[in-house]
């Protein structure tokens, strides 16, 4: 596992055609905390309790076949709005234009209604045509019915056109085999 580094505009993406598979969602979501379950490295993702630290778009590499792309999120962060916009079209810039782009991981936490803005990805992702799943966080904090219940849910609504709707939890590891099978089949060679 390698960090290739940051970038604040498209000329700055890395290049080497290696598939990648973006993380996408809201602040606050818990989009490094999953990056860094899911390698088993503690400190690769920056992980902060203040929503919006993710402000570029930080890239991975895992062994010699696969590179994961942390976007910035969207919603929570106390920052000028701007600011906001240029996120919001380096995110779009990246989604557009990446043709090593094997899979988008789109996260929503597992406590609550898809948000606006959930809403307004999912739109995005379905009209690009983007293949994605979808990753409910933090079920840690949930009982088992209602684990079960989020995933049903969400296959039936935000996530009916996902590849797959798979709870997870970088605390416990719940669905982190799981999700990393789905990130791994859609990165294979020939895929």
């Amino acid at each position: 596992m390698a960090f290739l580094g940051s970038a604040a505009s498209p000329e700055q993406f890395p290049t080497g055609g290696l598939p990648e598979v973006a993380f996408l969602g809201r602040s606050n979501v818990g989009k490094s905390s999953l990056l860094n379950a899911l390698v088993g490295v503690k400190n690769l993702a920056r992980v902060s309790a203040q929503p919006g630290r993710t402000r570029l778009v930080n890239f991975f590499r895992v062994g010699s076949d696969l590179v994961l792309a942390d976007l910035p999120g969207y919603g929570y962060a106390k920052v000028p709005e701007s600011m906001r916009r240029g996120w919001e079209k380096l995110v779009t810039s990246y989604l557009d234009r990446r043709g090593a782009l094997a899979l988008c991981v789109f996260l929503v936490d597992a406590r609550h209604p898809p948000t606006e803005g959930d809403e307004t990805l999912r739109a995005y992702l379905d009209h690009q045509a983007l293949p994605y799943v979808l990753a409910a966080t933090k079920v840690d904090k949930l009982g088992r019915g209602a684990v079960s219940q989020c995933r049903e849910g969400l296959a039936r609504g935000l996530g009916r056109k996902a590849t797959s709707v798979v709870p997870v939890s970088s605390v416990t590891r719940t669905g982190i085999d799981e999700l990393w099978r789905t990130i791994r089949a859609a990165a294979a060679p020939g895929r």
